[in-house]
């Protein structure tokens, strides 16, 4: 491949703009109004889900949010991207595309209510648990791509990152032996403009992340991160070409994150309120609900039926996360070794004894 062909679009890549309008582009085709349906369920009903997730964490019954509201395109295509039997490697903060995958809802927030398991099974859905150090999972997500291209296998893998794990190790790692070795990878960075606190004028001086593939060997491409439909063309041709054989490729989506890194962040101490609602105009939802309303495509019937089957899954939500689960104390000691040690055994009978004895002191109605 000519080192031109490598390098990024100098503007990101745009099929709907911000007021609903097709954009005409040589290289990418507008997905038809069915997929661009789909995409636009699939945004509702991720929104639904991280405004809920944020309301039970403010309930208490989620230890932790990190919301994608604003960056759902992101998540719903790259859910969309890929084929059943493709794999995706997620972030901390792609709940809606683990989701969209096929997880159920509950299940996917386990590991942010503060369980010791991931929630799902990941062969069945083919989704890898979410990783909440930065970058690690670009590696495993390399290593599956690489094993599966070894067994001949026609799969494909998605690893999700952030704008801050491009400053990880760990990403160049992954970029260069996915490269070296023509791994059936695509690397989609949801750049977001902030890792947690720092800008990403402080992430890199390139003029742009998807400028950073050309050093490794792969094509790079910039696409607007709040249209879904650039985002499924952009992503569903990298994929396309991973599973053809033609190696890895990085995309960088630019998007903005709307709400706090996490409940557990304020960021009003490193960004301006004007810029946040500068984005709102932008917001990905809006967006493509205009152009589907004005095509003729989303009708007030259909709008109803998706935003009802929003509420459900909302509803199912607080539902699960409501109930109190009911936990074994021996799972403190039952996983952490093949075989337990002489001393778990050990601490494990001092804590069932105590267990015991409280629950014979309420049962006598005795106290301790």
């Amino acid at each position: 491949m000519d080192h031109a062909e490598l390098l990024p679009r100098d503007e990101a890549v745009q099929l709907i703009d911000a007021t609903g309008t097709p954009v005409a582009d040589h290289d990418y085709r507008l997905p038809d109004s069915e997929a661009l349906l789909t995409a636009y369920r699939g945004l509702v009903e991720g929104r639904r889900i991280n405004d809920q997730a944020s309301a039970l964490v403010r309930q208490g019954r989620l230890a932790v949010y990190p919301s994608s509201h604003g960056q759902e395109a992101c998540q719903i295509g790259a859910a969309l991207a890929l084929r059943d039997t493709d794999w995706l490697f997620p972030t901390y903060r792609d709940s809606v595309a683990v989701i969209a995958r096929g997880v159920a809802p509950a299940e996917a927030m386990v590991l942010l209510k503060g369980d010791w398991h991931s929630g799902y099974d990941v062969r069945e859905h083919r989704v890898a648990p979410q990783a909440t150090p930065l970058a690690t999972q670009l590696l495993h997500a390399v290593g599956f791509a690489y094993a599966a291209k070894q067994r001949g296998e026609d799969t494909v893998v998605l690893a999700l990152c952030g704008d801050g794990a491009t400053s990880e190790g760990d990403f160049h790692e992954a970029m260069n032996f996915a490269a070296v070795f023509h791994v059936p990878v695509v690397f989609f960075v949801q750049n977001n403009e902030f890792a947690i606190s720092v800008p990403l004028s402080r992430q890199t001086a390139a003029p742009s992340l998807a400028h950073k593939a050309i050093g490794y060997g792969m094509p790079g491409q910039r696409v607007d991160g709040n249209d879904v439909a650039a985002v499924l063309a952009v992503l569903g041709e990298a994929v396309d070409r991973a599973r053809a054989g033609g190696g890895p490729t990085l995309v960088e989506a630019h998007t903005y994150r709307m709400q706090a890194h996490t409940n557990a962040d304020d960021d009003t101490r490193y960004r301006e309120r004007e810029e946040v609602q500068a984005w709102v105009a932008r917001d990905p939802l809006t967006r493509l609900r205009t152009h589907l309303t004005t095509s003729g495509a989303l009708t007030d019937e259909l709008e109803k039926e998706i935003a009802t089957g929003a509420e459900e899954i909302a509803a199912a939500m607080r539902a699960a996360l409501n109930a109190d689960a009911d936990l074994d104390p021996e799972d403190l000691f039952r996983f952490v070794t093949a075989e337990r040690s002489p001393q778990l055994q050990e601490q494990w009978h001092q804590l069932r004894d105590e267990i015991e004895r409280d629950r014979e002191a309420q049962h006598s109605g005795g106290v301790r």
